[in-house]
């Protein structure tokens, strides 16, 4: 199955130049990392995963571009695991899509179905093989063009989106994400999550503080016990807690925060902002 791109046009352009173009004014930006990234030539097999935005390039964007800048300069994966929240509720609660093809303006990236398949053997009763899930789903198509810009089409993925984002299922699913990548080299993790919405700025960034530091402490179960003590809107934390429990049990060192904004930062209009994080998570 191909999957056809569902925010081509909206969230980024539409078009392959325009949008090699647009990428580039992300890692330009002034809230960007300020150049265009390039790989080394050496992976140095350091970096286990990233926490990125996923709003529409204009707000979110020059954010993102900071993990995948620091990203692009030292590794180049072989497979992407990618997990993000379900927005439109379709399809099963938490869905892989298990073969088959992803499309960008920059190109088809194939599905790891070797990948996804065990996967789906290790927590049948977890994770379902659930392509209407994903078809309108905006938070793992962003994320790819990124990658695509730097790495070509020459890696592929496994894209994980979750309703259930609680924080028994996102820890068995860490789990069983870290057991795969002990088989396997140059497995790259992303959680793709954007942070508090529609609050004013100060608000926003109080609250994105407590979140953040809960990320960085390394514990999913921090993280959850933060969301259930207030209703905070942060929307992709289950793949959050995945990525960090996997870091977790595979002895992850570090996760460092290398920028934070708000959609204010970008517009001018700090009355009701959007927070974006960029973080990065590595190996000792």
């Amino acid at each position: 199955m191909l999957r056809k791109p569902a925010v081509a046009g909206t969230f980024y352009a539409g078009e392959k130049d325009s949008l090699k173009k647009q990428i580039e004014d992300c890692f330009l930006h002034p809230l960007g990392p300020g150049k265009i990234p390039a790989f080394t030539g050496k992976a140095r097999g350091k970096i286990l995963g990233l926490i990125s935005p996923h709003a529409g390039y204009v707000y979110s964007g020059p954010i993102a571009a900071w993990g995948f800048s620091y990203l692009i300069e030292r590794e180049k994966s072989e497979t992407v695991v990618i997990l993000g929240p379900n927005h439109r509720g379709f399809g099963a609660p938490v869905a892989v899509m298990s073969q088959g093809e992803w499309e960008t303006p920059l190109g088809r990236l194939s599905i790891d179905q070797e990948f996804a398949e065990k996967l789906l053997d290790i927590v049948p009763t977890i994770v379902e093989d659930d392509e209407k899930a994903h078809q309108r789903e905006h938070s793992l198509e962003v994320q790819l063009p990124f990658l695509q810009y730097a790495w070509g089409n020459n890696f592929k993925i496994v894209p994980i989106c979750l309703t259930d984002q609680t924080t028994t299922t996102s820890i068995n699913l860490g789990k069983a994400i870290s057991e795969l990548i002990k088989e396997r080299e140059n497995v790259l993790l992303i959680a793709s999550t954007d942070f508090t919405h529609y609050q004013p700025q100060k608000i926003a960034e109080k609250e994105d503080r407590k979140l953040i530091d809960a990320i960085i402490s390394g514990d999913p179960r921090n993280l959850g016990k933060l969301l259930s003590s207030y209703e905070f809107s942060m929307c992709g934390y289950g793949g959050v807690m995945t990525v960090m429990e996997v870091a977790r049990l595979l002895g992850a060192g570090k996760i460092q925060l290398l920028k934070y904004a708000t959609s204010g930062d970008i517009t001018g209009d700090y009355s009701a902002v959007v927070g974006y994080a960029s973080l990065i998570i590595e190996k000792e």
